[in-house]
Formats: C-alpha cells, sequence, structure tokens
C-alpha cells in the first residue's frame, strides 16, 4: 500500500510541471482576425479588441484590456505578429513594435489541414 501510494506521488510529481510547462507558447504567426469587443461607457473608456491568431498546437482569441488603449490600425490583418501565450495570459506585438496585452478568451484547435 505504501509503494502504491509512494509511486502515484511520484508520478503525479512528474505530471503536474508538464502541464504548466505546456501552457507557454510563443513564436511568430500571421494575425488571422481583429474584432472590437464590448462598448465603451464612462467607466469603459477604451475599446477593447479580440485578436485572433494560430499558433503550432491550438487557435487563440487574446482580449485586450479594458484599460489599456489600442489603435485596431496598428494590428493590420494578415500581417506577421509575434505572440506569447502564459495560461490565460497573452501579448500579441505587431511588426512595428506595438505591443497589446490580453487575456486568452478562447482556445480551439486549428483548423484542419494547417
Amino acid at each position: 500500500m505504501a509503494l502504491r501510494l509512494c509511486i502515484t506521488a511520484l508520478v503525479l510529481s512528474m505530471a503536474i510541471p508538464l502541464a504548466f510547462a505546456a501552457q507557454k507558447e510563443s513564436g511568430t504567426t500571421k494575425l488571422k482576425d481583429v474584432q472590437p469587443a464590448g462598448t465603451t461607457d464612462k467607466k469603459h473608456k477604451h475599446q477593447q479588441y479580440d485578436f485572433t491568431f494560430d499558433t503550432a498546437q491550438h487557435e487563440y482569441t487574446c482580449r485586450s484590456n479594458e484599460n489599456q488603449s489600442v489603435k485596431a490600425t496598428d494590428f493590420v490583418v494578415g500581417t506577421e505578429v509575434q505572440y506569447q501565450v502564459n495560461g490565460n495570459k497573452g501579448k500579441v506585438k505587431s511588426s512595428t513594435g506595438k505591443q497589446v496585452s490580453c487575456t486568452i478568451v478562447r482556445v480551439a484547435n486549428p483548423p484542419a489541414g494547417q
């Protein structure tokens, strides 16, 4: 019984760090889409945007922070962007150097054939 418990603990201790390591991704990809999200009002002065991009593992939609001003013209659909994904946090950086911190709001398997 004690040996089984020890083996189980050993397997779990090796599996947990691997699960967290798999959530970190970074690289360069093409920006698939940029869409406004929500509306602005007195409390929410900045328009939020959803950035959609594919990685080797997943398709992500990442929403900009409501406290951050973003110019949609800085992120042209179809251009190369650098991305970082760490759990539910993300960053998207345009080829012109404009960077947006965002929250991952959707994850999907990439479309077939990619």
